[in-house]
């Protein structure tokens, strides 16, 4: 099969962990005899510097006649770079909220799940821990705060901000019937989260939400207010199967779901529209701090990468066997310095791709 990939490596780490990734696609190809061919667009900080904005409508164009995007890392340090005093449309993070919406990429897919050989790096107590968690976050990408209207203004001589958080019933009900077709083919049960406790837009969530699950007998659905789920995430994450929330919910849990798995170099992510096509990442930032350095965690992105070949090509096999090696590489004791411990082998970003690469079976 010839698959036809766009790759945003973007900034900081980004260009290291995509090259890793690649690195083990291309290990694929030759084993399972698939061609990918790599077109590569700025978006981010690079695009910035090079463009003036942080996506151009033509990197948009050619990631949207590609079959997926590969994506690494947009932005710098906040408050600490030229990319970030000017408005907030052509920040580097904007070129990912432009992209999502223009790539109609509404369902974000995060799993974490807790490998036994991270046991140690889990900052969780072990009778927390039990005998491990394995979830998958859903979260609506499209609506909700991030794109909403809002301004700063001064009312009465006093600086003033609004943001608008807004969701229609149609966006709920789209993330919300995603989220039960995955619950089908895992444990079968959904946990939605929301504020309706406060929020009319979460009270308007949870109605459509209980619409959905009527269509779905068999899919156990349970409700829980945010802050709650935040709390469980760190009592008891073995409760969770599918958690379905709205856009900020599931930005903020889904990194503290990373972190309970160990490291969020370890978390990957899609972003899927309603055909084949999605927009594959990890879950972490463009660490600008290490960038360069050759101490990335590239575990992620290449997770990242075997779910682009699961849901946009239909390659289960062969997400499987990158699964599999990533496991293969953790029990052969070998770490990258986010997940290291005692009586382990260090790794750089570049030792960790050869170790992945050659384990594809």
């Amino acid at each position: 099969m010839n698959c036809n990939i766009v790759t945003i490596p973007g900034d900081g780490i980004g260009p290291e962990i995509v090259r890793e990734a690649c690195k083990v696609l291309d290990k694929v190809g030759e084993v399972y005899g698939h061609t990918f061919q790599y077109t590569k667009i700025l978006m981010g900080g690079c695009s910035i510097d090079e463009y003036g904005v942080p996506l151009t409508d033509e990197a948009l164009e050619t990631a949207k006649k590609s079959d997926a995007v590969l994506l690494g890392a947009v932005g710098g340090n906040v408050g600490n770079s030229k990319w970030y005093d000017v408005a907030p449309n052509l920040r580097p993070e904007a070129g990912l909220l432009a992209i999502r919406k223009g790539l109609n990429l509404f369902a974000n897919l995060r799993p974490a799940y807790l490998y036994n050989e991270l046991a140690d790096a889990c900052p969780l107590k072990k009778e927390n821990i039990g005998d491990g968690f394995d979830m998958i976050i859903v979260r609506e990408l499209t609506g909700g705060l991030y794109f909403g209207e809002r301004h700063t203004e001064e009312v009465d001589g006093v600086l003033q901000a609004t943001d608008t958080l807004t969701y229609n019933e149609n966006e709920i009900r789209r993330i919300a019937i995603k989220a039960f077709d995955i619950a089908m083919k895992r444990r079968k049960h959904v946990i939605s989260v929301d504020k309706a406790n406060v929020l009319d837009s979460s009270r308007l969530w949870r109605k459509v939400v209980e619409e959905v699950a009527k269509d779905y007998p068999e899919v156990k659905l349970e409700h829980m207010l945010v802050d709650n789920c935040a709390m469980q995430l760190v009592m008891n994450p073995g409760q969770f199967d599918v958690v379905l929330t709205e856009n900020m919910f599931g930005d903020i849990l889904s990194d503290e779901a990373s972190m309970i798995t160990g490291s969020i170099g370890m978390l990957s992510s899609a972003s899927l529209n309603e055909t084949k096509f999605g927009m594959y990442e990890p879950s972490h930032g463009s660490a600008p701090d290490i960038a360069g350095k050759d101490l990335a965690n590239p575990i992620a992105t290449v997770l990242s990468a075997a779910m682009m070949l699961r849901y946009s090509f239909d390659m289960d096999k062969e997400a499987n066997a990158i699964e599999a090696a990533v496991q293969q590489v953790l029990t052969d004791g070998y770490r990258t310095g986010d997940i290291y411990s005692e009586g382990c082998k260090k790794v750089g970003t570049i030792e960790m791709g050869d170790l992945i690469a050659a384990r594809i079976r």
